[in-house]
């Protein structure tokens, strides 16, 4: 736990809400300049509405606009583990949920759609999980992975597919808003004795094996290997178009673009070389 020097509070499980709020004065963000917030402001929830009494703005004039600090979108197939996050980051002020999902093709649209600064991920869930999130989400998001799990080849996994830290489920509220605050500042952040799995990883000493060498997969954008993906699973243009939230006419560009890229002459053969690397 990290201490603060302000008497201690025991921090409440992320699966479950705070009916109190937290005493004492919050810390100053390094994320925003040190100035003094606004009554407004400080009285606005997440969801936009303002908490308590406040004075009611003028019809016509502009709406608050200023951005909190860092921008956070939570993906986990667990409805209750996300509300209980949500509730946790709520005590911060520097930071807004700015969007959740509880499955990889929900997650990659709202994601790509939202543009938060950090995306906390959970690791296992239906149709390919955090992994498959990475690799079809667009560039900018950092990505803190957050799981039940402390096994090697997950931890690795979700790290080699572009995660910037993974901690797990029994970390407290504050320590959590700590780990997103730092991969949004551009350290990496593990819970302990993961960080010691990359290591390994990376001097040759992890039993989790290095995946082989495919340059035409590498040669593939996040977003068409979510196309290849889908078109292995044997989706027709109109449904991948509508899963991922594009037209039709970008579907088939990607398609093209996976063709050329794979070498392969039309879509069975290119749903067999999917299959034959697992890519499904």
């Amino acid at each position: 736990m990290i201490s603060s020097g302000a008497p201690h509070h025991p921090a409440a499980p992320l699966g479950a809400e705070s009916s109190e709020a937290p005493k004492g004065s919050r810390p100053i963000s390094p994320f925003r300049p040190r100035k003094r917030r606004s009554r407004r402001l400080e009285s606005r929830g997440l969801n936009g509405e303002t908490e308590g009494a406040s004075t009611p703005r003028a019809e016509g004039a502009p709406k608050n606009t200023e951005r909190v600090g860092v921008r956070v979108f939570l993906v986990d197939d667990h409805a209750v583990f996300r509300s209980g996050v949500r509730a946790e980051l709520s005590r911060e002020t520097d930071m807004e949920v700015v969007g959740e999902a509880g499955g990889v093709a929900e997650a990659v649209a709202g994601i790509n759609s939202a543009k938060p600064d950090v995306v906390l991920l959970d690791v296992h869930m239906p149709e390919g999980g955090g992994v498959a999130v990475l690799h079809g989400i667009d560039s900018g998001p950092v990505c803190l992975a957050l799981s039940v799990s402390d096994a090697a080849e997950d931890v690795i996994a979700v790290i080699r597919a572009g995660a910037r830290g993974y901690v797990t489920k029994t970390i407290s509220g504050a320590e959590l808003a700590d780990g997103i605050r730092r991969v949004a500042g551009g350290d990496a952040v593990f819970s302990p004795r993961l960080a010691g799995f990359v290591l390994d990883s990376f001097t040759g000493k992890s039993p989790v094996p290095e995946p082989p060498l495919d340059p035409e997969l590498d040669s593939l954008t996040p977003r068409e290997l979510e196309v290849l993906r889908l078109l292995a699973r044997g989706y027709t243009y109109r449904e991948i178009a509508e899963k991922l939230f594009i037209s039709v006419k970008t579907v088939e560009t990607h398609a093209s673009n996976v063709l050329r890229k794979t070498q392969q002459s039309n879509r069975n053969a290119l749903t067999r070389w999917a299959h034959r690397r697992r890519i499904d």
